[in-house]
C-alpha cells in the first residue's frame, strides 16, 4: 500500500550517494562530522566529533554536564544493533528522605539536585575508543575550535537565555557572567565564545600518555579518567555544594560526591527489538521510553494499512489510541528496574491492547495488566503550583524550564540534539544527547558548562517503577531507533522532543516502511502527538484526551478527531517534529539522508 497526503511536497531533497551522510539537528555539528568522513574517519568518529560540537552550538539544548543514548551497528557485525548506554544514575545520597526533608515532593526541574551522573562525555569517548579510528586530539578539534574562536549564537539560543535572564542575575551569578556578557542577552548572530570549555576539552586531550607505547586507546581511556576523576570531577563536586535557587522556589545545594562521578562508566548493551512489517525496529532497554515505541508498533501491527496512514483521520485516531496504551505503560512498569518486557511486547498481551481501541478517542489512563504485577499509577495533575510557590506566591522568571521540549499547547520550548551518521563501510548510528543544558543549574565557571536534570523524571513515592534511589538510573526520554531489514542494518533516525520523541518517529516508520514515502518526504509531512499522558518532566502534569497536531493536517482531518472526542490543540504548519536519518540500502550500497526543516535549523549532508 501506498499512502496518500495532501501535500508530499519536500523543503529539500533526500539526498543520496555511495560515501557517507550526516545529519543533525544543527548545520555545524552535520558539517563537523561530514568533514570527518571526507578525511577518512568511520562513522563513530564522524558521530563523536559532530555530538561535542553540538555541546557548543546548541548550548541550550544539551551539554557535556547531560546524558545521551545511542543505538548503532558495526560493518563487521551489520545486523546486531547495540545500545550505547550514556544514562547516569543517581547519586548515592539522592534519596527519597532527603528530597522530603528537604520540602520537596517532585524532584526539581532545574538545580543540581535534579542532577543524575554526567554520563554524555564517557559514553562518546567509549564508542570513539572501541570502534572508532581517530585520535582524541583530532575528533575534539571542531568543537575547541567553535568554543574558543567563536560560532554565530543562534536565535533560539538568546530567547532562552532571555527567558531566564532574571534567574541568572538575581540566583545564578556564573551562569550570567558566561552567558549574558557585559550583562545583556547576546543577540542571534553574535560570535560567541565559550573559551573555558575549550580549555576543558585541551586539558582532557593532555590528559593522555605521550611516553613511548601509549596507544590510541591508552590516551582516551585517560580523557576519560580525567573526567571521572580528575579536575573535571573535582570542579562538578564542588560546584553543588553551594545552596541555589531550585524551580521548587526554593534554595538547596546538591548531593553529588566524587565517589558518584569516580564511580560511573558508559556502556554497552542489547537493543530491545520488535518485528514490524518485515522490519526489526530496535531500541533501548525499558531503562529508557524506547520500548514504548515497540508497543506501539506491535498494537499497530495487527491493524490494515488503512487504519496506520498518518495523514487521514482514521490513522490519526489510531495512532494516538495506540501511543496512549504503550505511554500508560511506560508510566505504569518502566524504570531502572526488572520490567517484564517480554510480556509487553507479546503478541497476546498487544492484542489485549489492540482491543480497548475504539472510534472514540480515550480520556483514561489505561495501563495493561501484568500478572503478578500490579501498575503504578502516578497522581494524574493537570496542573501544579510546587508547595513554595503555594506559600511564596511568586518566582523568578525561568525556574520551571525543566527539559527543554514542546509544551501541550504546541509553544516550542528547545527540544534537545540529534545525530546520525552512516558511512561506506556500513557502520552505522543514531544518538540523542541531551541534559546539562544552558538553564539547567548554574555554570561551573572553570568547566563552561553545568550539570544536568536528569533526575527530575524520577517520583518521590516508594515503590514506582521509577522511584529515585541511589545507583539507579533515572528513565530517560532519549530514544534514538535503529531499522533492520534482513539483517541488516538500513535506517538511524530519531528526534529532540522529550515525550515526544517516539510520538514524532512514530509515523516516519510508518509513512516510510508502510507508505512508501521517501525519507525526506516523511521527515516533512505533517505530524501530531498526545498530551494524554504523564509528563515526564516537572511538574509532570497530563491533559486527558490531549492532541496537538500541524495545521496541515487539514481541516476535515482535525475536525474529524474533534467529532471523535480527542481535545485537540492547533499549532503552526511547521511546528512539531525534529527528525533527522540517514540509510543505507545493503544490496546497492546506495546511501541516504535527510533532515527537518523546521526552524531553519537542521541539516543533512553527504555524498
Amino acid at each position: 500500500m501506498t499512502f496518500t497526503a495532501p501535500d508530499q511536497f519536500t523543503t529539500r531533497p533526500t539526498l543520496q550517494g555511495t560515501f557517507g551522510m550526516s545529519a543533525s539537528t544543527h548545520w555545524l555539528a552535520t558539517a563537523a562530522a561530514q568533514a570527518v568522513l571526507e578525511r577518512g574517519g568511520n562513522a563513530f568518529d564522524a558521530a563523536t566529533a559532530g555530538a561535542f560540537v553540538l555541546h557548543v552550538v546548541e548550548p541550550h539544548l544539551n551539554g557535556p554536564g547531560g546524558d545521551m543514548t545511542g543505538v548503532f551497528v558495526t560493518a563487521d557485525d551489520p545486523g546486531t544493533p547495540v545500545v550505547l548506554m550514556g544514562q547516569g544514575p543517581a547519586p548515592a545520597a539522592a534519596t527519597v528522605e532527603h528530597y522530603r526533608a528537604e520540602g520537596l515532593d517532585l524532584v526539581p526541574g532545574s538545580g543540581a539536585l535534579a542532577a543524575a551522573v554526567p554520563a554524555a562525555v564517557d559514553a562518546w569517548l567509549l564508542l570513539l575508543r572501541d570502534h572508532g579510528t581517530w585520535e582524541l586530539a583530532e575528533v575534539l578539534g571542531f568543537a575547541i575550535g567553535y568554543a574558543r574562536e567563536g560560532h554565530p549564537l543562534l536565535g533560539r539560543v538568546g530567547t532562552t537565555i532571555a527567558a531566564v535572564a532574571e534567574l541568572f542575575q538575581e540566583h545564578w551569578p556564573t551562569s550570567a557572567a558566561l552567558w549574558m556578557p557585559g550583562g545583556a542577552v547576546p543577540a542571534e548572530g553574535t560570535l560567541f565564545r565559550n573559551p573555558a570549555y575549550a580549555r576543558t576539552l585541551e586539558r582532557l586531550i593532555e590528559a593522555g600518555p605521550a611516553a613511548a607505547g601509549a596507544t590510541r586507546e591508552d590516551r582516551i581511556d585517560a580523557a576519560r579518567r580525567e573526567w571521572r576523576e580528575g579536575f573535571v570531577a573535582k570542579a562538578m563536586a564542588e560546584s553543588v555544594r553551594t545552596s541555589h535557587r531550585h524551580s521548587s522556589g526554593t534554595d538547596h545545594a546538591g548531593v553529588m560526591d566524587l565517589a558518584d562521578l569516580a564511580g560511573f562508566e558508559a556502556g554497552f548493551e542489547p537493543a530491545a527489538t520488535v518485528e514490524f512489517r518485515g522490519h526489526t525496529i530496535a531500541k533501548t532497554g525499558p531503562w529508557g521510553q524506547g520500548p514504548a515505541l515497540l508497543q506501539t508498533l506491535a498494537i499497530l501491527d495487527g491493524f490494515e494499512d488503512r487504519f496506520l496512514d498518518p495523514s487521514t483521520e482514521l490513522g490519526v485516531h489510531t495512532i494516538l489510541e495506540a501511543q496512549k496504551l504503550a505511554l500508560a505503560d511506560r508510566e505504569a512498569y518502566y524504570g531502572d528496574t526488572e520490567v517484564p518486557l517480554p510480556y509487553l511486547l507479546s503478541e497476546e498481551y498487544c492484542a489485549e491492547r489492540r482491543a480497548l481501541i475504539t472510534d472514540r478517542a480515550s480520556h483514561d489512563f489505561r495501563p495493561g495488566t501484568v500478572p503478578g504485577r500490579e501498575p503504578y499509577v502516578p497522581v494524574l495533575r493537570t496542573e501544579y503550583t510546587p508547595p513554595a510557590l503555594a506559600r511564596s506566591g511568586s518566582a523568578p522568571a525561568g525556574l520551571g524550564v525543566g527539559e527543554p521540549t514542546v509544551a501541550p499547547s504546541g509553544e516550542t520550548r528547545g527540544d534537545t540534539c540529534h545525530i546520525d551518521v552512516v558511512d561506506r563501510w556500513g557502520n552505522m548510528v543514531s544518538a540523542t544527547p541531551s541534559g546539562g543544558w544552558l538553564q539547567s543549574s548554574p555554570t561551573i565557571p572553570d568547566l563552561g558548562f553545568c550539570l544536568g536534570t536528569r533526575l527530575q523524571m524520577t517520583w518521590l513515592e516508594p515503590g514506582t517503577p521509577s522511584t529515585l534511589t541511589p545507583g539507579k538510573r533515572p528513565r530517560t526520554t532519549l530514544t534514538p531507533t535503529l531499522v533492520l531489514r534482513d539483517g541488516q542494518a538500513v535506517t538511524a533516525l530519531g528526534s529532540p522532543g522529550g515525550d515526544q520523541q517516539d510520538q514524532w518517529q512514530l509515523p516516519y516508520l510508518l509513512r516510510t516502511i508502510v507508505g512508501g514515502f521517501t525519507p525526506q518526504q516523511a521527515i516533512d509531512a505533517p505530524t501530531f502527538h498526545t498530551t494524554s499522558m504523564p509528563g515526564s518532566f516537572w511538574p509532570r502534569t497530563w491533559e486527558p484526551g490531549g492532541a496537538v497536531v500541524e495545521e496541515r493536517l487539514g481541516e476535515e482531518v482535525i475536525a474529524g478527531l474533534e467529532h471523535r472526542g480527542h481535545v485537540v490543540t492547533r499549532v503552526g504548519g511547521w511546528t512539531l517534529g525534529r527528525l533527522s536519518a540517514v540509510t543505507r540500502d545493503p544490496a546497492t550500497g546506495v546511501l541516504q539522508a535527510a533532515a527537518n526543516p523546521r526552524g531553519a535549523q537542521g541539516y543533512a549532508a553527504g555524498r
